[in-house]
């Protein structure tokens, strides 16, 4: 069992696929603990603790299938892991998070369509599942659907056990963002500052959304310039995409700060020179 959870995810991954791996470890790990909670009861009528033996053959199989499936999508060989996934529904047909995963890897595949298929149908098995809404919420959002993703994040941080709630919330501030809520964007990015400080794309966000409102009376640019500074302490350059790079360097040329500006026109030709973001600074189109 501890072998099963161990290799839902690998110690380190890089910034673009790290959001989905630790989505597909929180599945394995909720996939192994309702597969082993269901231990029979003693004479007291008190539940007792479960173990690996309380699971069927069946579960058991599933679960492994799973994990197989994972490692093959952490690996991009897309068809093996959708094989393995059906192999895990076919061992059980109730595992909803195997449906979320299969959800994924139809993503992977830019199968959109089929992911949505799975999605609910993984919701329908597990109404309450806080991964599964926060998932949902972000195939919503990153498919033109953004407002209707809002419920789904909330969905999940309604429940206070969800782990994850540092994810949803910048999930929700982030796609607050893209439909213009700058208030619940900066409600739900602040929330997630608190639960997850370090979490790089929370203090992007901000620093995205500070600069974007722009409102000289509450300094809004030197709340950006802030989020860009403790970017550049806790983020690894080369991990930072290009449209934060560059919005660091827009930051920082409001700012007048010409030494840090240069520092990450710096970062931006090193890791992006053949990007739109560099052809922007070299034509001077800080307002871009």
């Amino acid at each position: 069992m501890g072998r099963l959870l161990q290799r839902c995810l690998p110690l380190s991954a890089p910034l673009q696929v790290l959001q989905v791996l630790q989505v597909l470890q929180v599945l394995c790990m909720a996939a192994l603990l309702s597969a082993c909670a269901t231990g029979g009861g003693s004479g007291s009528g008190s539940a007792e603790l479960a173990t690996s033996s309380d699971q069927s053959v069946d579960q058991t199989r599933a679960l492994i299938r799973m994990q197989l499936a994972v490692e093959y999508y952490e690996q991009g060989q897309m068809e093996v892991a959708l094989d393995e996934i059906k192999k895990a529904l076919q061992a059980d047909p109730s595992l909803a998070d195997a449906y979320g995963v299969r959800a994924l890897i139809y993503m992977g595949m830019g199968e959109l369509a089929l992911a949505q298929d799975n999605f609910l149908r993984a919701l329908s098995l597990a109404p309450r599942n806080p991964d599964l809404s926060n998932n949902y919420g972000s195939f919503l959002c990153q498919n033109g659907r953004a407002a209707q993703s809002i419920a789904y994040f909330d969905a999940a941080l309604t429940n206070r056990a969800y782990l994850s709630k540092g994810n949803a919330l910048n999930n929700a501030g982030s796609c607050s963002l893209k439909i213009n809520d700058l208030v619940n964007a900066e409600r739900y990015l602040l929330g997630a500052l608190e639960v997850t400080p370090d979490l790089i794309v929370t203090n992007a966000n901000l620093a995205r959304l500070y600069y974007g409102r722009g409102d000289l009376a509450r300094g809004d640019y030197e709340r950006a310039g802030w989020f860009i500074a403790r970017l550049g302490k806790i983020a690894n350059m080369e991990s930072l995409t290009a449209d934060v790079v560059w919005l660091a360097v827009k930051i920082q040329h409001r700012l007048g700060d010409g030494g840090a500006q240069a520092e990450w026109v710096t970062q931006l030709r090193r890791h992006h020179f053949a990007t739109p973001e560099y052809a922007a600074y070299q034509r001077g189109k800080f307002d871009e």
